[in-house]
């Protein structure tokens, strides 16, 4: 259930916060007054696409808040991503400034993806643009998915498996068609490739080891000027060494040291000193004497190095990974060998996963066909409910000549809403209005199947009027027995039914626009129905009129609810 919505610097939006309720919560204002605006805050709560532009003008920010309960088993789906209520409750924010955002749940910051995906168990909205989608085939087969419930959605998961396999191995079998002569020049060129690289009989880390010896190569002479000088500097025969120095400096202290007992420690010091430097200096001379810089040797580490980095640039930029490329042109000459006899096994692969996708479609195809009669039977009821007295409705199969990923079924919903006329495809034959009632059927008819919360309905009742708004409104009055409902209106028979009524309004101050919402008490809701009955000049047997539909809506609730089972939020 949506608890709350709060909003803040967006569009018209300065600061709004709403607590909806129970049952049938009805949003209602002037055309322009900022419904969608707040429709569109929730989009943006749970990660909907939403433009820079709608930062209210001369704000750096704009924010939207939503916070929930939920059902145990919609807390199971959460806790699967990782998100757990806190205090019972869960708060989906998100703030935006200029070209990024920021999403949290419950405070901790998550990718917009995650809020999607949680969002998708709390909340089911019915867009302005949804009724369209009605009449596209894939629309009407997840619908029908969706009424099968987990035994389709196990048997899609199937499907999807399989059909990703047999599409591989197609594939693969496909490009295999090569005749005698290009099977002869890809051998030869993969032989070629192989003895390339076993030729050179790479050893891991011997470009590593050559590159340093490289170096030191280059550098030859800077290298014995600098062993020349060390040398030098440091020894005990070039008259001005360090070493001859120390040593002066331990004859010095050894003359006089019998005279004063406090200069041991020093002396044993500098003895050390002296010690280190000559092991210093003399493995120094060694480590010079050691070193040779000849021409040939520059030349051979070089064409090695050479010839590394060629085989870096055709094969892989380690030698790891050209020897790993090496090791793959070995088993495809392997194979290569005994080509005709791969092509075989693999086409028999290809027929054995293909097999498999046909068995799954045909199981997935079963269980829906069974649920989509009973779904048409369901909706079909429900449409008799909304002003369609001799309805036609039926869900249409079609086996398809090719594989998806969701099977070989086509699904077509075919309606008749006139006696004696033949059921026709929906997409042929329905108005606006029809798809609205159409649609709004669908919902009803899965509100019993599914544990979202809260269903949200923006302007449900386009392209309707009279009776049927009655019948409408009855009929989001029953799926609100069952979950919170939230419907954006025009019409006052569907707001008639609220079990609470907002009001949306622009507001001037100062020279500035705004949006506010508010919530109505029994007067007010009254004189918002006698509103949206006579416009702008409200009489006194308008509000008559709107006090007479505010009571029969009531009666209409107190009646269905004897029959209803409600559900706890």
């Amino acid at each position: 259930m949506l608890v709350s919505l709060m909003v803040k610097n967006l569009a018209l939006i300065e600061s709004a916060e709403v607590t909806f309720g129970k049952g049938l919560n009805i949003l209602s204002g002037e055309t322009g007054a900022g419904k969608s605006i707040l429709m569109g805050s929730v989009n943006m709560a749970l990660g909907g696409k939403v433009s820079k532009d709608v930062i209210r003008t001369g704000a750096d920010y704009a924010y939207a808040e939503l916070t929930f309960t939920a059902e145990p088993g919609v807390q199971k789906c959460l806790a699967d991503l990782d998100i757990y209520p806190e205090d019972g409750v869960y708060v989906f924010s998100r703030k935006l400034m200029g070209t990024r955002s920021i999403c949290r749940i419950n405070g901790e910051s998550c990718s917009v993806a995650v809020m999607k995906q949680a969002g998708e168990y709390l909340l089911d909205i019915h867009g302005q643009n949804e009724n369209q989608t009605l009449m596209k085939a894939q629309r009407q087969l997840e619908l029908v998915d969706a009424y099968a419930g987990d035994a389709a959605a196990a048997a899609l998961a199937k499907v999807q498996k399989c059909y990703v396999e047999y599409q591989s191995l197609r594939k693969e079998w496909e490009e295999e068609t090569m005749d005698a002569a290009q099977l002869a020049r890809e051998v030869s060129f993969a032989q070629f490739e192989v003895q390339e690289i076993q030729d050179a009989a790479l050893r891991p880390g011997e470009d590593e080891e050559l590159e340093e010896q490289y170096r030191k190569l280059t550098h030859a002479k800077s290298i014995a000027e600098a062993l020349e000088t060390a040398y030098a500097q440091t020894g005990y025969d070039s008259g001005s060494g360090a070493g001859e120095a120390v040593g002066r400096a331990v004859r010095a202290l050894s003359g006089v040291i019998a005279y004063d007992k406090g200069l041991e420690g020093l002396h044993e010091q500098l003895m050390t000193i002296d010690s280190l430097l000559n092991d210093f200096n003399r493995e120094l001379q060694d480590y010079a004497d050691a070193v040779t810089f000849g021409q040939e040797d520059f030349y051979t580490v070089e064409e090695r190095l050479n010839l590394i980095n060629h085989l870096k640039d055709k094969y892989g930029s380690t030698i790891e990974k050209i020897q790993a490329y090496c090791q793959e042109k070995e088993s495809y000459l392997e194979k290569l060998a005994s080509y005709e006899t791969y092509r075989q096994e693999l086409k028999a692969k290809t027929d054995a996963a293909e097999k498999k996708l046909a068995e799954a479609s045909k199981k997935l195809s079963g269980i829906r066909q069974k649920a989509a009669a009973q779904f048409a039977t369901e909706v079909r009821h429900a449409l008799e409910d909304l002003n369609f007295p001799a309805v036609c409705f039926e869900i249409r199969f079609e086996t398809l000549d090719h594989y998806t990923v969701g099977g070989t079924d086509g699904v077509t919903f075919y309606i008749s809403t006139n006696p004696g006329q033949p059921a026709r495809p929906l997409k042929e034959v329905a108005s606006g209005g029809e798809l609205s009632r159409i649609m709004l059927a669908g919902k009803a008819v899965l509100a019993d199947r599914d544990a979202i919360g809260t269903q949200i309905f923006d302007e449900i009742d386009a392209g309707i009027s009279g009776r049927t708004a009655q019948k409408v409104s009855e009929k989001l009055s029953v799926i609100a027995g069952r979950r919170q409902v939230i419907c954006i209106t025009h019409l006052p028979q569907i707001a008639a039914m609220a079990d609470a009524h907002f009001l949306i309004e622009k507001q001037v101050e100062a020279g500035s626009t705004h949006t506010v919402i508010r919530a109505l008490d029994h007067e007010e809701e009254t004189v918002e129905l006698a509103r949206m009955l006579g416009g702008v000049g409200i009489t006194d047997a308008v509000l008559q009129n709107a006090r007479e539909m505010k009571e029969l809506a009531d009666r209409t609730k107190n009646n269905g609810c004897e029959n209803q089972t409600e559900l706890s939020y």
